[in-house]
């Protein structure tokens, strides 16, 4: 059926699945969505604070539309919050949380280990990080308004692409293994998984990084893995995914984050490495989760890749309190705001700290 014939239903239940998919109250699909008659509305989803408080607002406006007053309201109401209690216990009565983690509710599913893998930065990669923060200082000294906000979303994004690999950066193709500490780090930990006979889950923003990760990663395992990413064929991936699944031989699969962190059944998999961060920790366990669900029976351990002294580990403490502001209304997680900070603020987050390295 298509839209104008569902609108025309008066329908006594309209469920939403993956409902974070309505976070956005000026998107088509929300406002479709929102359109339809219905008795009774439930939204369905792992992640009901996946960005910021405004998400929530978005699902009730779904489920219980004037609750939680209007967008306005609620925006300006949040922004005077010293803490959440008033919001929790209005919120608390229509909402029923169920969590992976509560035994009374999976009782057989295996514990999940979360680690930090940190990485050194060759000496390519610590020049050129070096030399990005001496230019975003010269930048920052001119740039204003909406332009300054995009050009601090370009440095970020460099500054990831130097750490995950200098020929990310450059784009030279050559992606020599020993110019990157991530690299390194992720060959210590492929050895480990190829002596035991495990299987591995590869995470990365780029798709760019998933053929030269899964190039190396075959010298490694001595066998080819999968390779999935946003250019994949629909009709593909479900292939891909029965091969992981069901070919012994098959040791590993690279995916992009967007592409394969969510909707696909990888419980082959023991080990989760995301090679880097998306800085939104929702986004990232909703990967973690294609090989931590049910149908696994064994441990997961999953590796966070962070290059030591450089705004990856700055990102992941902003992160980390983040979400503990966050889980005191709910579990979820909230992205950082960084095109806000202060020119101040942003250059100490990216500084590299050199003391760091050589630990």
């Amino acid at each position: 059926m298509r839209l104008p014939d569902l609108q025309a239903v008066s329908w006594h239940l309209v469920v939403a699945d993956e409902a974070q998919a309505l976070k956005n109250p000026d998107a088509k699909q929300t406002k479709a969505v929102k359109s339809l008659k219905a008795e009774a509305r439930i939204a369905l989803t792992g992640t009901p604070v996946e960005n910021r408080l405004s998400d929530l607002w978005s699902l009730f406006d779904f489920t219980h539309p004037g609750l939680l007053g209007s967008r306005k309201a609620f925006t300006e109401a949040t922004k005077k919050m010293t803490h959440y209690g008033p919001l929790r216990t209005l919120v608390a009565p229509y909402i029923l949380r169920r969590l992976k983690t509560d035994r009374s509710i999976l009782s057989d599913l295996p514990d999940k280990t979360e680690i930090l893998a940190w990485c050194g930065l060759s000496r390519t990669q610590a020049l050129l990080y070096q030399k990005a923060v001496k230019e975003l200082e010269e930048t920052l000294s001119e740039a204003e308004g909406i332009g300054r906000k995009g050009k601090v979303l370009a440095f970020l994004m460099r500054f990831k692409q130097i750490c995950n690999h200098p020929s990310q950066w450059r784009g030279d193709g050559e992606w020599a293994p020993e110019e990157s500490g991530k690299f390194q780090r992720l060959g210590e930990i492929a050895e480990t998984i190829s002596a035991r006979q495990e299987k591995m889950l590869v995470f990365t923003q780029f798709q760019e990084t998933t053929g030269p990760l899964a190039a190396f990663l075959g010298g490694i395992f001595g066998r080819e893995g999968l390779v999935l990413h946003g250019g994949t064929p629909v009709g593909k991936r479900r292939e891909l995914v029965r091969r992981f699944q069901e070919d012994e031989l098959v040791p590993f699969f690279v995916l992009s984050l967007k592409a394969g962190g969510t909707g696909l059944n990888l419980t082959a998999a023991s080990h989760v490495v995301h090679f880097d961060r998306w800085w939104n920790p929702a986004v990232e366990n909703q990967a973690t989760d294609r090989a931590w669900r049910i149908g696994q029976h064994r441990n997961v351990l999953v590796h966070k890749f962070i290059c030591r002294g450089t705004v990856e580990e700055r990102i992941d403490a902003l992160i980390r309190s983040k979400s503990e502001l966050v889980r005191d209304l709910l579990e979820g997680g909230g992205e950082v705001n960084l095109t806000e900070l202060s020119d101040e603020e942003l250059l100490g987050l990216v500084t590299l700290d050199i003391h760091s390295l050589g630990e």
